[in-house]
């Protein structure tokens, strides 16, 4: 009997401890939807910032011209939008893990040259 419920904590520790590792994997979009979002960056958003998100209607979204700007700074903006310009808020269209994932590509120097 002790060693069935020792077996059954030292299983409740494994798992536990794989619960950061899952939570990280459940925040990051799949393949298939990270090929949708990228596209979308390139239709949507390019059709305002330029294709190679060098600016157009709405300012360059290069990794110069984001260097300033911290990470929630940009995630609220694409949540919310710019009220009384042409950004919308993504919100309605886009999950918080969605919208994380496209500022963290840009903040990698989307698109690469």
């Amino acid at each position: 009997m002790f060693q069935s419920r020792h077996a059954v904590f030292g299983w409740g520790l494994s798992l536990v401890s794989l619960l950061p590792f899952s939570a990280a994997l459940a925040d990051s979009p799949t393949a298939e939807r990270q090929a949708q979002l990228e596209h979308l960056l390139v239709q949507d958003c390019g059709s305002c910032h330029g294709l190679r998100m060098t600016g157009g209607l709405g300012p360059a979204l290069t990794l110069d011209a984001i260097a300033d700007k911290s990470r929630d700074s940009l995630i609220v903006t694409v949540t919310h939008g710019r009220p009384g310009t042409a950004m919308p808020g993504w919100n309605a269209l886009l999950s918080d893990q969605d919208i994380a994932w496209l500022v963290d590509l840009l903040l990698e120097g989307y698109p690469t040259p």
